[in-house]
C-alpha cells in the first residue's frame, strides 16, 4: 500500500505564520506538524510515501525530510498548484500510486489512541473498496458528517450539512483500492470549484464498498487548523507526553519500533536533538 500526506493550502486560517511559513511545518509542541501524519502512516506499517504540498512550501519539505532514507522509507513530493480539493490529489498521485491500494491523510490531522495501531493495521486488510475512520464531534456542521442505521450500517454522507444526521464526522484519514484515481477524475468541481472527498466517498458508498471504523473514547482526533485548536493540540501532546513518559508523533520512534532502522540512526537524530525535549525522549529508545 502507498500513503500520500496532503500538505497544501493557503493556510489563512493561521495568518500572519502562514503568510511565510506552510503551516503543516508549524510547531505542535516539540515537533513540526507533518512528523504527526506522516508517524500514523509508518504505523500502518507503509513505507513508501508522497507529499503534496505547494509550490513555494515543497523545498521547505524536502529540507526537512528528505528522501526518507533516515527513517528507512522512501518519500517522493508533487505540487498541488492550487487549493483544487482533497480528491485532487489522487489525480497528482496516480504515477505515485502505480495501481496500488493507497492511504491518504491531510497534512492537520493527528491521531491517538491505545491500539491505534491495531486499528490502522485492520484498516489496510482489504482487496476492494474503501475506509473510513469516523469520530464523534460536538461540532459536526463543521465536516463530513455519516449517518448510520441502528447496525451502524452508512446511510449517507453529506458535507458540511446544516442539519447534520448525526455527530460523527469523517476524519482526514481515508483508505482506498486501486480505482481511487480513475474515481476522482470522474468528479466534478463542487460549488467550491473543489474535487470534494465526500464525492468520492459516496461513490464507493453508492456501489456499497464503504466501510466505517468508529474511533470509540480512548482515542484523540485533533485538527490543528487554527490558532486555537495548534495551541490546544500542542497542550494536549505535551500533556500526555510529560504524564505517560511517551512520544506522540515521532517518525524516528515509528521507524526503529519498526525495525526499519537501528541504533545508529537513533543515536544520529538524538545527537542533532542533544538540548531539547525531544532528543531526551528519543534517547530513551535506546538500550
Amino acid at each position: 500500500m502507498k500513503g500520500i500526506i496532503l500538505a497544501g493550502g493557503s493556510g489563512t486560517r493561521l495568518y500572519p505564520s502562514t503568510l511565510v511559513a506552510s503551516k503543516q511545518l508549524l510547531p505542535v509542541y516539540d515537533k513540526p506538524m507533518i512528523y504527526y501524519p506522516l508517524t500514523t502512516l509508518m504505523f500502518a506499517g507503509i513505507k513508501d510515501i508522497l507529499i503534496i504540498s505547494t509550490p513555494q512550501d515543497t523545498a521547505n519539505f524536502e529540507k526537512l525530510l528528505g528522501d526518507g532514507t533516515q527513517l528507512g522509507i522512501s518519500i517522493e513530493y508533487r505540487i498541488q498548484d492550487q487549493p483544487n480539493g482533497i480528491a485532487e490529489a489522487f489525480i497528482i498521485g496516480e504515477d505515485f500510486i502505480d495501481g496500488e491500494n493507497v492511504a491518504l491523510i491531510l497534512g492537520d490531522n493527528i491521531f491517538f489512541g491505545n491500539n491505534f495501531s491495531l486499528s490502522l493495521n485492520n484498516a489496510i486488510e482489504f482487496n476492494e473498496g474503501a475506509q473510513l475512520f469516523a469520530y464523534h464531534v460536538s461540532d459536526p456542521e463543521r465536516f463530513g458528517v455519516i449517518e448510520f442505521d441502528k447496525e451502524n450500517t452508512v446511510l449517507s454522507i453529506e458535507e458540511k450539512p446544516t442539519n447534520p444526521k448525526s455527530n460523527f464526522a469523517v476524519t482526514g484519514l481515508y483508505f482506498y483500492d486501486s480505482k481511487v484515481c480513475d474515481y476522482a477524475k470522474a468528479l466534478k468541481p463542487s460549488e467550491r470549484n473543489e474535487l470534494e472527498i465526500t464525492d468520492l466517498n459516496k461513490i464507493y458508498l453508492d456501489k456499497r464498498q464503504l466501510k466505517v471504523n468508529l474511533l470509540g473514547r480512548g482515542y484523540a482526533w485533533l485538527d490543528s487548523g487554527t490558532h486555537d485548536s495548534l495551541l490546544e493540540t500542542s497542550s494536549f501532546v505535551k500533556t500526555i507526553q510529560k504524564s505517560q513518559d511517551v512520544l506522540v508523533g515521532s517518525p524516528e520512534e515509528a521507524a526503529f519500533l519498526n525495525g526499519w532502522i537501528g541504533k545508529k540512526e537513533i543515536e544520529d537524530v538524538v545527537l542533532k536533538n542533544n538540548k531539547n525535549h525531544y532528543g531526551e525522549m528519543l534517547k530513551k529508545l535506546l538500550p
